[in-house]
C-alpha cells in the first residue's frame, strides 16, 4: 500500500479512509468475525474498555459480545464537549442508541472518565498504528484526553485493519503510545519493540 510522508498526518487520515470506504462489505464482515474470534480469547474476568465500530472502523458489536460471553464486563465511551471521554456498561445490542458522530453508545449509568481507571484492556479505535505504538486517531483527541487516567500496565490495544499496522506514522508529543495492536489476520501483536 502506498502511505503517504512521515509528517503529513492529514494526507494518512485522508488515504486511510479512502481505502476502508473502497472495502466491500463481504471483507468486512470476514474481518469482523477474526476480530470477535480473537477478542473471545482476549476477554479479562472483569472490566474492558471497547469502542462500537462505525464508518468503516473494522470489527463489529460482534466483538464486543465475543467479550462478553469470554466473562468481560464491557465499558463504551460516551462522548460529551472536547475532553476526557466518559463510560457506560454495555449490556448487549438494545442498550444503545444513536449519539453525536453517528455513533451508538449505551444508554446506562454514566460512570464517569475514571471508570477507564478500572479496565484491564483497552481497544482503542485507530486509523493506523505504527510498530512503536504510535497511533493515528481521527483527530478529535477525545482518546489523547481519556487514556492518560488508565491504570499503569493496562493493556492498550489499536484495533485497525491488518494493512494499518505499518512501519512509522507522524507522532506529537502528547501522542500516548499503544502496547498492542489487534487486526484481523495477524491477531494480537506487541508493538514498541522498535524504534
Amino acid at each position: 500500500m502506498e502511505m503517504p510522508g512521515e509528517a503529513d498526518k492529514h494526507a494518512w487520515r485522508s488515504e486511510i479512509l479512502r481505502q476502508r470506504s473502497a472495502q466491500t462489505a463481504t471483507e468486512h464482515a470476514e474481518e469482523a468475525r477474526l476480530l470477535a474470534k480473537t477478542a473471545g480469547k482476549l476477554a479479562v474476568n472483569g472490566w474492558v474498555c471497547a469502542y462500537v465500530p462505525v464508518r468503516g472502523e473494522p470489527g463489529s458489536r460482534e466483538l464486543l459480545d465475543a467479550l462478553c460471553v469470554g466473562g468481560s464486563r464491557v465499558l463504551l465511551p460516551v462522548t460529551g464537549p472536547p475532553g476526557p471521554l466518559q463510560w457506560a456498561e454495555y449490556t448487549g445490542p438494545d442498550s444503545l442508541q444513536p449519539a453525536r458522530f453517528g455513533l451508538l453508545e449505551p444508554i446506562g449509568e454514566l460512570l464517569g472518565a475514571e471508570a477507564v481507571g478500572l479496565a484491564e484492556l483497552i481497544l482503542v479505535p485507530a486509523l493506523a498504528v505504527d510498530l512503536r505504538g504510535v497511533r493515528l486517531g481521527r483527530g478529535a483527541g477525545y482518546y489523547d484526553r481519556t487514556l492518560g487516567a488508565a491504570r499503569p500496565g493496562v493493556r492498550l490495544t489499536a484495533v485497525v485493519r491488518d494493512a494499518e499496522l505499518v512501519s512509522r506514522l507522524p507522532e506529537e508529543p502528547h501522542d500516548l503510545r499503544m502496547g498492542w495492536a489487534l487486526t484481523p489476520r495477524g491477531g494480537l501483536r506487541q508493538l514498541g519493540t522498535v524504534e
